[in-house]
C-alpha cells in the first residue's frame, strides 16, 4: 500500500482540515520508529491519549505513547497501560464517583461494552499522519465534519455492501476510535468525547470515522465511485435549478417591472 498516495486521495476527496492518521499498537516502546516523538521526552510532560492524536493530526508529528507519557486515568485503564487487577471495576467506580452513572451496575455494563485492551496487552501506541508512516498501521483514523465523513461512510457502504455502525458514549472515546476498529475489525463512526474537547481541542463540528487498514483500498475506490453518476462529492453541490419565492412587497415590484 502506498500510504502517501492514499492520504492524498482522502484529503482531496474530503478536503480535510487535519491529517488522516495511521495507528499501530506495539508490544513495547523499543518498537517505535526512530524519529517518533514521545511527549515525556520532547515536551517533558505527560499528556492524554487524545492530545497525542491532536499532535499527530494537527502538527503532523509521528507520536509514540507509553505509560510514561500518559496522565489520563480512563485512557490508561482502557489501553491496559496500568497493571491493575480489574480495570473494568476501576473504570466503573470512577464513572460513578464523577457522576456519569448513579449505580455501579449500569457503569459496569457500559465499560464491558467499551473497546479496551487487557492490562499489559500492548506497550505502546504509534500515531502518525498516513502519508508519513514509518511502519505498517493497523487502523486508519479520519477526523472531519459530518458532511465530509458522510462521503467516507458512502464509500464504505459502496465497498462493503452494508451500513456503517457507530460507537457512542461521550467519554473515553479514544478507545472507541483507536481500539474499536482493531478489535472488532470493522469501520466505526465515533463522536469524540469530553476529554477530546477539553484537552485536545477537538472542535464542535468534528466526528471520527476509523477503520482497520485492510479496508483502505475499498474505501478509496468508494470515494471515487459512490454516487459518481449523480455528482456526489464534497463540498456537496447546492441545487440551483429553481426560481426563488419572495415576500409580497418584492413580488409586487417584480410584477410591475415585468420580472415575473
Amino acid at each position: 500500500m502506498n500510504y502517501k498516495d492514499a492520504a492524498r486521495q482522502i484529503r482531496e476527496a474530503l478536503r480535510l482540515r487535519t491529517e488522516p492518521l495511521g495507528v499501530a499498537f506495539l508490544a513495547d516502546a523499543a518498537q517505535l520508529p526512530e524519529k517518533t516523538r514521545r511527549p515525556s521526552q520532547v515536551l517533558g510532560k505527560r499528556i492524554t491519549i487524545c492530545q497525542g492524536v491532536t499532535m499527530a493530526r494537527v502538527y503532523g508529528w509521528p507520536v509514540g505513547l507509553c505509560q510514561e507519557d500518559l496522565v489520563c486515568v480512563p485512557g490508561t485503564l482502557a489501553f491496559g497501560f496500568v497493571p491493575v487487577s480489574d480495570p473494568v471495576m476501576e473504570l466503573a467506580q470512577l464513572f460513578c464517583e464523577v457522576g456519569f452513572h448513579q449505580e455501579l451496575g449500569p457503569a459496569l455494563k457500559e465499560i464491558e461494552a467499551l473497546p479496551r485492551f487487557q492490562p499489559r496487552e500492548i506497550g505502546a501506541v504509534y500515531l502518525a499522519p498516513l502519508e508519513r508512516l514509518a511502519l505498517e498501521p493497523q487502523v486508519v483514523v479520519v477526523f472531519g465534519n459530518p458532511a465530509q465523513l458522510m462521503r467516507l461512510v458512502q464509500a464504505a457502504t459502496f465497498s462493503l455492501g452494508e451500513r456503517v455502525t457507530g460507537e457512542f458514549g461521550g467519554k473515553v472515546e479514544c478507545a472507541a476510535y483507536l481500539i474499536g476498529p482493531y478489535l472488532r475489525d470493522t469501520i466505526l463512526v465515533v463522536m469524540p468525547g469530553l476529554g477530546d474537547r477539553i484537552f485536545s481541542m477537538t472542535q464542535d463540528d468534528e466526528l471520527v470515522v476509523a477503520f482497520p487498514v485492510r479496508l483502505l483500498d475499498g474505501l478509496l475506490l468508494g470515494l471515487k465511485e459512490a454516487g459518481r453518476r449523480i455528482g456526489a462529492r464534497y463540498p456537496v453541490t447546492f441545487y440551483q435549478n429553481f426560481t426563488p419565492e419572495f415576500p409580497p412587497p418584492y413580488k409586487e415590484r417584480a410584477k410591475k417591472w415585468g420580472l415575473v
